[in-house]
């Protein structure tokens, strides 16, 4: 990516994050960004191209967090499955104090025809395949059944973050976690 263009997804991103999507239109971004609507649309030809690679990025960037501390943990399942929950409170305290941003970005987009959709459902069910394969090596009784109950706590604890209802939904969602697995 040209460094023009790296300032329009920067700069989308930052928007889409605390905004919302439809709150925010091309002449803001490109405004933003110190680039021209034309540099914007050479580089990614649509606004959604724009929401596409925002979520497509952010989503990259969680997976290479998220397997950072994965590694830390070990190779203990129940370890790797708790880690899930630890890095998703550090990347929550660092780059989402407004909640999950595929989250977000569902409550705009619900419909399966539009580009962004395959990645904000790809990634949740990305998370449910992972901790199916934890729960699995954990040789639980049920790993699936197991396996949607850990992504219900963490994806609950992730909206209760963006709204503050509580201090440290995370963590109390760590904790729960932790109860269910077999000792």
């Amino acid at each position: 990516m040209t460094p023009g263009a790296l300032r329009v997804r920067a700069a989308a991103a930052k928007l889409f994050y605390e905004r919302g999507i439809h709150a925010v239109g091309v002449d803001l971004i490109a405004t933003e960004a110190g680039v021209t609507k034309k540099t914007l649309y050479d580089r990614f030809g649509s606004k959604e191209q724009i929401v596409v690679e925002y979520l497509a990025e952010r989503d990259e960037r969680w997976r290479v967090f998220l397997a950072e501390h994965l590694e830390a943990a070990g190779p203990g399942p129940a370890d790797r499955i708790l880690a899930v929950f630890d890095a998703s409170h550090a990347w929550s305290v660092e780059h989402s104090t407004k909640g999950c941003s595929m989250v977000k970005a569902h409550a705009e987009i619900s419909d399966p025809a539009h580009p962004a959709y395959a990645i904000i459902t790809g990634q949740k069910a990305w998370m449910l395949a992972l901790f199916t394969d934890l729960t699995r090596v954990l040789a639980a009784p049920d790993p699936d059944h197991l396996a949607r109950t850990l992504l219900l706590l963490h994806e609950g604890a992730l909206v209760t973050h963006g709204l503050a209802v509580f201090p440290s939904p995370i963590l109390h969602a760590r904790a729960q976690a932790r109860s269910l697995l077999p000792a």
